[in-house]
């Protein structure tokens, strides 16, 4: 692969990972994604319980979360419930791993 080439793809997957990456980056938030991993959604209530922080802030780190687009929504009556949605940071981490392993094999 051409070297400016596989710069530039590598390039356009970090610009495409930096929501995620961004999101990631506090351990309040990777405390909820890990909680979120072992459950298929929880309310703030439910999450708030498992962290040590008041329901504001965990409601802050969640809208963060979303905004990142690591977690989706549902309304199910007067709860929000979240749930992981990690299927296409997880895609844009394969296609990094993949192209640093070609270009650490030329």
């Amino acid at each position: 692969m051409n070297e400016s080439m596989g710069n530039q793809k590598v390039i356009n997957i970090f610009e495409n990972l930096s929501p995620y990456l961004q999101g990631l980056g506090d351990p309040v938030r990777q405390r909820i994604i890990s909680l979120l991993i072992d459950q298929e959604s929880m309310n703030v209530s439910q999450i708030a319980e498992h962290v040590p922080m008041s329901r504001p802030t965990v409601s802050h780190h969640l809208k963060i979360l979303r905004q990142s687009g690591l977690l989706s929504v549902q309304k199910k009556g007067t709860e929000m419930y979240y749930k992981l949605e990690f299927n296409d940071a997880i895609e844009l981490l394969k296609q990094l791993v993949h192209l640093v392993e070609v270009e650490c094999q030329s």
